[in-house]
């Protein structure tokens, strides 16, 4: 009873340690696939920050450059630079006013204006408004005194009339008699930058903010200003007021580009920082992307997919043991019957070779029973083609009639002819008798190649001469029964794989069936049409007939169906049969309602351009 309890007990604890060591499985798989993801995602999306920061750095680069060279034009303009000359006139500065008006509404500039050596502001493109420039003494301005000395200046500031902050460029007029500045403002730039889900901003070599998406950061810095740059700042007013506080973003440890932005009471995110150079300056366009949702949402499913893989890892495992121990126990009872199957292995073996002796048997009656079906459907393919040479065979000895007629009186004219001594006539009759027993030998040599036992075969055929053949064959009966037949004429290089005289059978019966179909109608017409589409040739036969009724338009293609009260049922169910061994497709395209069309699809052999002929055949 003792060893009964402990193994009792034994189990349960087994149990419970496989199920813990499963659960510390998935734990750790969920938190290394976690881990993964994460980086995955981190890497993606610095490779979609360094791709979009270049086009924000060229749409900045843009919007700077639209602006750079309008301050180097004004400077040369005669009149801007009469304008900070001895003893400028009124009526010069009014029109200096009204041009520089003119050309900041044109380029977009915030404003432009010109200052003297002593720098007073003599015009502006804001005179006459509450702000304006006019009479304002810039001297103090660095990028005033950087262009009087070096001839041109720039100088990222805030308004001291404006209170706006902008970049302004200056170029020396002359040899130095005043300075032309144009102040841009990025107000689009940093709208079009708010729209987008990244935080952008741009520092100087400072590192102080001067444009950015985020408004509360402007003038912010990313490191510390030392004392004697923040005199130099309040000396040139390039800031106004403004305190020139660190940025709220701080690095994480061990991530790479990574930081934490967040100040005060506001709630901190992680983000991702890149940055690029703006071309010719010294300032650094920097961008920071928030990682929070994308990087939770790849974490969870990295935990999700973790735990489902190694959850189903660990069921197959148990699965797997389990699955070991039925088998062994499969196999120690298989062995106890291992005697007993030995015994009965040689009567089975008997059993099977009788078995197999009548498959072979069986085998080989089939063999014989498909070659048989296969001579019986040659058979009944030539017994169609004979059927259907029956049909035209009377209206074809009457074409050969005509030609026979003429012979004879060609003929009886040339004897005339030879006795009256007049040889040249009696030769064009002779010519006359040759042509019409071409003409005789044409029609009989057409009747002998359909009427041929033909074995199946693939080869490039002149589409041309099929449809030529089967159109002589079945003109005659149609131009007996007063039915028009229409044809397009495929071009002369047209070919299509397949077997001729086959092809020649199937055009003859699809057009015998077309004919026999509106003989008696009026306005019989039958038209047979080329239809080319890449590497497939349609040749369709439609009628102006009754039609085929819906119910019965499955049943076209079956052996011995027919709605003719002579016909035989075989045509349509042969034909299909010869144009499949050709490799094509023989359907029933339109037929409920007027007319029928049947349409034969083969395979193109070469390239070809389909003509469109005349009609053939009588006209009623």
């Amino acid at each position: 009873m003792s060893a009964l309890t402990l193994s009792g007990q034994g189990k349960p604890s087994r149990r419970g340690l496989a199920v813990l060591v499963g659960l510390c499985a998935i734990l750790v798989a969920a938190w290394l696939a976690g881990r993964a993801a994460e980086r995955w995602a981190l890497s993606d999306l610095r490779r979609g920050a360094r791709s979009a920061i270049g086009l924000q750095v060229g749409v900045l680069l843009a919007e700077m450059q639209k602006q750079a060279s309008l301050p180097l034009a004004l400077a040369a303009d005669p009149e801007v630079a009469a304008a900070v000359g001895p003893d400028p006139g009124r009526d010069l500065l009014d029109r200096v006013d009204r041009r520089l008006a003119q050309v900041a509404a044109a380029t977009g500039s915030a404003v432009i204006y010109v200052i003297r050596a002593d720098g007073l502001t003599v015009a502006a493109s804001n005179a006459g408004e509450d702000r304006s420039f006019v009479g304002r003494d810039y001297g103090f301005r660095p990028y005033f005194k950087q262009a009087l000395a070096g001839g041109a200046g720039s100088q990222f500031a805030l308004g001291t009339v404006s209170g706006r902050p902008g970049l302004y460029l200056a170029r020396r007029i002359g040899a130095g008699t005043g300075v032309v500045v144009v102040k841009v403002e990025f107000d689009a730039v940093e709208a079009a930058w708010r729209a987008a889900r990244e935080v952008t901003f741009v520092t100087d070599a400072r590192g102080i903010v001067l444009v950015t998406s985020e408004p509360n950061w402007r003038f912010d810095t990313l490191h510390a200003v030392d004392a004697a740059e923040r005199a130099r700042i309040e000396a040139g007013q390039e800031f106004g007021a403004a305190r020139l506080e660190r940025l709220p973003i701080h690095p994480v440890a061990g991530e790479p580009h990574v930081v934490r932005v967040g100040r005060g009471s506001v709630p901190a995110w992680t983000a991702i920082q890149s940055q690029a150079p703006v071309p010719g300056t010294d300032w650094q366009l920097r961008t920071l992307t928030p990682v929070g949702t994308a990087v939770e949402r790849e974490r969870l499913q990295a935990w999700i997919i973790a735990a489902l893989v190694t959850a189903l890892a660990g069921y197959g495992l148990f699965t797997l043991a389990d699955r070991g121990r039925r088998t062994r126990a499969r196999l120690a009872e298989a062995a106890a019957r291992r005697a007993e199957l030995e015994s009965s292995v040689e009567a089975r073996t008997r059993a099977l070779r009788e078995t197999n002796a009548q498959l072979r048997a069986e085998i080989a009656e089939r063999q014989r029973a498909e070659a048989e079906r296969e001579r019986l459907g040659r058979e009944l393919a030539q017994a169609g083609r004979l059927a259907a040479l029956g049909q035209f065979a009377a209206s074809m000895a009457h074409e050969i009639n005509q030609p026979l007629a003429a012979i004879r009186s060609y003929a009886d004219n040339a004897a005339i002819l030879i006795r009256r001594g007049r040889g040249e006539d009696a030769a064009e009759n002779a010519a006359a008798i040759g042509r019409l027993t071409d003409r005789i030998a044409g029609l009989t040599r057409q009747l002998k190649g359909f009427a041929r036992r033909a074995s199946p075969r693939r080869e490039p055929v002149l589409l041309r001469e099929v449809v030529a053949n089967a159109l002589e064959l079945v003109a005659a009966r149609a131009a007996a029964l007063q039915v028009l037949l229409e044809a397009d004429r495929p071009a002369p290089e047209l070919r299509v794989l397949g077997d001729g005289p086959r092809l020649e059978q199937v055009l003859v019966n699809l057009l015998q069936n077309a004919i026999d179909a509106v003989a008696g109608r009026a306005e019989a017409r039958v038209c047979l049409r080329l239809v080319e589409s890449g590497e497939r040739v349609a040749i369709e036969v439609a009628d102006t007939g009754p039609g085929i009724p819906a119910e019965v338009c499955g049943q076209v293609f079956d052996a011995f169906f027919t709605t003719k009260a002579d016909g035989l049922g075989l045509g349509l169910a042969i034909s299909r049969g010869i144009v499949e061994d050709c490799g094509g497709n023989l359907i029933l395209a339109g037929g409920d309602g007027a007319g029928t069309v049947f349409r034969m699809e083969l395979i193109r052999a070469a390239d070809a351009v389909p003509s469109v002929g005349k009609p053939v055949g009588a006209t009623p």
